[in-house]
């Protein structure tokens, strides 16, 4: 299979620099700006499992031309819209896109604009950000991708594509039920993100203060009411691990939104926290606390402006 992966950040640089470095038929549309960086350092991994630096096919949204099998959709979800335009001339009629993408409307998004037998769901679980000169550092052990067919029972199709994506230095999780996996992605992210932006700190700091491990628990408490509202089927067992894992005062926990404002930088505040605060909105759902966070993200959007 011939696989497209859309980014080389810290996301989609990981992993298809781990499958190229497995064989497979990889290649990285990027911008002239990381491609002329890559060109110069190749692409440089920092990991536990070792440091690695390889020489990656490289191609621009104005060279890309012919279809491909399978496109990992790796870019922030506020550049989805761009990511669309560049990729549409590599999208045949056999061609699945995994979006590794925060929050849920991206997968509406690609299905209006590629139709749904394209888009198949898709998260990662690792720990990476790029160094000053562009290295991608993983920051732990963690490197899980998930993917499956949106409404469950997986195809050949897919079983063709798990087979690609196995065996490739990184763990698999071929799902059955990836739109709970989706849900329960957003539930952790958004909380994460929610806490620690409004609080400037991490859980650790958080969960030490006073009131702080209440706090964790009443955002946990309004995003769950919101996917549940939005059509989630509950699984106890995730709810769980994931509100013990949010507010165990012993881990400091920070997100790559917190990250991103800490330095400035733009951040998804839209597809993470408004999107959510829209859609308590449309059932009803009382959200004081996701108010307040997306209001305080929106400010700081505006001061960047």
């Amino acid at each position: 299979m011939r696989i497209l992966v859309v980014g080389a950040g810290a996301t989609g640089g990981y992993f298809g620099a781990r499958l190229a470095l497995a064989g497979r038929d990889v290649t990285f549309l990027v911008r002239e700006k990381r491609c002329a960086q890559l060109q110069k350092t190749g692409l440089m991994l920092k990991s536990p499992y070792g440091d690695v630096t390889l020489e990656p096919k490289l191609v621009t949204a104005q060279q890309l031309s012919g279809t491909w099998d399978v496109i990992l959709l790796t870019v922030k979800s506020f550049g989805l819209e761009q990511a669309m335009a560049d990729i549409a001339p590599a999208v045949g009629k056999n061609t699945l896109i995994i979006p590794i993408l925060n929050g849920m409307r991206h997968i509406e998004t690609l299905q209006e604009r590629f139709g749904k037998h394209a888009v198949i769901g898709g998260l990662c679980k690792i720990h990476a950000t790029l160094g000053e000169q562009g290295e991608i550092i993983q920051l732990s052990r963690l490197h899980t991708l998930f993917y499956g067919n949106l409404p469950g029972n997986n195809s050949e199709r897919l079983q063709q594509l798990d087979a690609q994506l196995r065996d490739c230095g990184f763990d698999t999780v071929f799902s059955e039920a990836i739109q709970s996996d989706l849900w329960e992605k957003w539930l952790l992210l958004s909380t994460l993100g929610s806490v620690t932006c409004l609080a400037r700190g991490n859980t650790q700091q958080i969960a030490h203060a006073p009131g702080g491990r209440e706090f964790i628990e009443s955002v946990f408490a309004e995003v769950l009411a919101v996917i549940e509202a939005c059509g989630y089927q509950g699984r106890e067992k995730v709810i769980n691990s994931t509100r013990e894992f949010l507010t165990n005062p012993d881990t400091p926990l920070t997100s790559s939104m917190y990250r991103d404002l800490t330095h400035g930088f733009t951040i998804e505040a839209e597809q993470i926290i408004g999107d959510l605060v829209r859609r308590a909105a449309q059932h009803g759902v009382v959200t004081p606390l996701l108010n307040a966070v997306n209001v305080h993200l929106n400010v700081y959007l505006q001061n960047r402006a």
